[in-house]
């Protein structure tokens, strides 16, 4: 009779500390892992575990666990109705396991180890007659006749955490909607700020992205900087129909490709009589682009008679055709692009520093194609498919061995390079399938494109052959036959080549 009364006090005691400590704070991470300390120190029970259910995905996973790592804790997630757990929170009902190892519902997906002289309890948390997660505890050594006792305080204590539990699986919840929706926007967002004239999904080009949509709406004018062959026109061209302007005209004038007489009257225009032979006034590229843009490729070949009126059109919006008498008003944004480095032509003196911080307000720079390998695949299969419908073939994709030699070539020339490099490739292949021998000599070369030019001839036939296998098993999902229709031979050739050459057809089934 004493033993009994001494263990109510003890169990009072408990559910006094529980409550003290629940009563210090609406904060369940203020409260849960002191809440099961003392479940632990007062029942002799190890591992306490308070596990969530999620309605939204339908997984229960441990939110607090007492002794186990946070990697075995990251294991700790079930389906409703797997293992003991599962069922616990799907029947609502509490299980008492009195050896681990006997019983096969238990999953021990944390690598607890199934222990024969472990018991297992587990009682679903319920709030407001909803089952929102479980409280489970281990029992080493257990006495069997006092596990139900156990389990009945163990039910006690998880319906005291019951508030507390449902307010964090609300802001678990809530928390996993919010940042749901903030993928969704980013996904969204990136979207709106990938221009549909320009392709390449590597972070430099994101930037890119972001930039052209930030100066989009802008009426400033813009730089853009880059190596010859990035997509700088591209660039210019998303700004510009991106821009409140994207009606209006969008016109290209390339500074280095004439005098600077003739370019003169190209940008500004001329009067009637201005010039000999010149009977009618002619008006120039900036009044052409009258309500759009103005693009300006190579600005720094601009003379510095030209540089002079570029800055009077930014500063006034105003020009003065050759031979007139008066300046005319107009509207026109310009932008601008460089292969060079203006700033340092500005220290040399060749490009006027008021121009140069005019231009500079809102720079974009476009990164060279060896700095976003990771689009060069994806530039290729573009330009594959462009060109094929071009010439009237049907070359569908490259070979293994020329995405390696793609990648490891340096391309100097950027994408326009690639471009002109896929062009002859399409136009000279003979099949559906662009292996590297479609390519120049310069890019087949050993510096570039990793392929050695000398060496033993059957090693290098071998290395042929199994590229071309390998993309016939690729086109044929690794079906033998079809891909020895394709290859013009039979089965039991090709499939003496496979073994010959140690390849696995098995890795192109899907």
């Amino acid at each position: 009779m004493e033993q009994i009364q001494q263990s109510k006090i003890q169990e009072l005691e408990l559910l006094y500390k529980i409550s003290s400590i629940l009563n210090q704070s609406l904060d369940f991470e203020d409260v849960a892992h002191p809440v099961l300390e003392v479940l632990e120190s007062a029942m002799g029970v190890q591992h306490a575990t308070l596990t969530l259910y999620n309605r939204h995905t339908g997984e229960i996973s441990i939110e607090i666990a007492e002794g186990l790592s946070s990697r075995q804790a990251s294991k700790g997630r079930y389906k409703v109705g797997e293992g003991v757990t599962g069922r616990v929170v799907e029947t609502g009902k509490p299980i008492i396991i009195p050896s681990v190892a006997k019983d096969p519902n238990f999953l021990d997906r944390t690598g607890r180890g199934k222990d024969e002289n472990r018991a297992f309890l587990c009682v679903p948390v319920i709030m407001e007659h909803e089952v929102v997660g479980a409280l489970s505890a281990d029992v080493q050594n257990p006495v069997e006749e006092q596990l139900p006792e156990k389990l009945r305080l163990l039910e006690i204590i998880a319906q005291m955490l019951a508030a507390a539990v449902k307010l964090r699986r609300q802001a678990r919840e809530e928390n996993e909607i919010l940042k749901a929706e903030n993928e969704r926007m980013a996904m969204e967002l990136k979207d709106r700020f990938h221009p549909d004239n320009i392709i390449g999904r590597a972070p430099e080009m994101q930037q890119v992205y972001m930039q052209i949509d930030q100066v989009a709406k802008s009426p400033l004018p813009v730089l853009i900087v880059g190596e010859v062959g990035t997509g700088k026109g591209l660039v210019a061209e998303a700004v510009h129909f991106r821009s409140d302007r994207n009606l209006g005209p969008f016109v290209r004038v390339h500074c280095a490709s004439l005098p600077e007489s003739v370019l003169d009257r190209e940008l500004f225009g001329s009067e009637k009589g201005a010039l000999v032979g010149v009977v009618n006034e002619a008006p120039g590229r900036v009044e052409q682009a009258e309500g759009g843009t103005l693009f300006l490729d190579e600005v720094a070949e601009l003379s510095p008679n030209l540089q002079i009126k570029l800055l009077r059109l930014l500063q006034q919006g105003e020009i003065e055709r050759v031979g007139a008498r008066f300046p005319k008003k107009v509207n026109v944004r310009v932008i601008c692009a460089t292969t060079k480095n203006l700033q340092q032509l500005v220290s040399e003196g060749s490009f006027r520093e008021d121009l140069y911080y005019q231009l500079h307000i809102v720079p974009i720079y476009v990164p060279a194609l060896r700095k976003r390998r990771t689009d060069i695949v994806l530039l290729a299969d573009y330009f594959v498919e462009h060109y094929s419908r071009v010439v009237g073939k049907n070359v569908r994709r490259l070979a293994r061995g020329t995405i390696e030699m793609l990648m490891s070539y340096p391309w100097p020339g950027n994408v326009r390079e690639l471009e002109n490099a896929i062009e002859r490739a399409v136009l000279v292949a003979d099949g559906d399938v662009i292996y590297p021998h479609h390519f120049p000599p310069t890019i087949q070369t050993d510096e570039t494109s990793g392929t050695p030019v000398s060496g033993n001839l059957k090693l290098m036939v071998e290395a042929y052959e199994r590229d071309i296998i390998c993309d016939a098993l690729k086109s044929a999902k690794g079906k033998v036959a079809a891909a020895a229709r394709a290859l013009s031979t039979t089965p039991r050739i090709l499939a003496y080549k496979i073994k010959q050459l140690g390849i696995d057809e098995n890795e192109y089934k899907k």
